[in-house]
This record gives C-alpha cells, structure tokens and sequence, in this order.
C-alpha cells in the first residue's frame, strides 16, 4: 500500500524540508528537489515506519484480545443468587 499525502500535507512537507537544508545543512533547495527528496522518502523509507505502526498496533490488539474473555465475561443465571442476598 503506497503512502501517500495529501495536497496541504505534500506542500507542509516540501516547506519542512526546505527549512531543514536550509537550517541544518546550510545549504537551500528548490520545490522540485524538495519534492523530489519527498516522493523518494515516501517510496523507500516511509514504508519502515508504516510496517511498524502496522505491527504495533497488532501486537497491542492481539494483547488486548488475550484479556477478553477474561474481562468481559458476564455469568449467567445470577437473578436469584443476587436476590437472596437482599
């Protein structure tokens, strides 16, 4: 599944890393190399963090679905154990 952003998302982007280059690197870049820099990051790099959240969020439900049964879990035919304690 390609990553890809949107229009204001693209152009919040291309501003980011303009100011990086220009503030780490001391040196300026363009909008198309910006872009260019962008469209690369986002085919060969981004998918590594992508994969991760994926796996992270897998790991987190699959924990969470261990517990079910434990936790929601409700016993039957309590209505008159629970009315002779009143």
């Amino acid at each position: 599944m390609p990553i890809e952003l949107t229009p204001p998302e693209t152009e919040q982007s291309i501003h980011s890393l303009k100011k990086y280059f220009a503030e780490e690197g001391g040196e300026s870049i363009g909008d198309l190399r910006a872009k260019l820099l962008l469209d690369y990051i986002l085919k060969e790099i981004a998918p590594l963090a992508y994969n991760r959240g994926v796996q992270d969020a897998d790991e987190f439900f699959r924990k969470r679905l261990e517990d079910l049964p434990a936790t929601c879990f409700e016993p039957p035919f309590t209505y008159w154990s629970a009315k002779k304690r009143h």
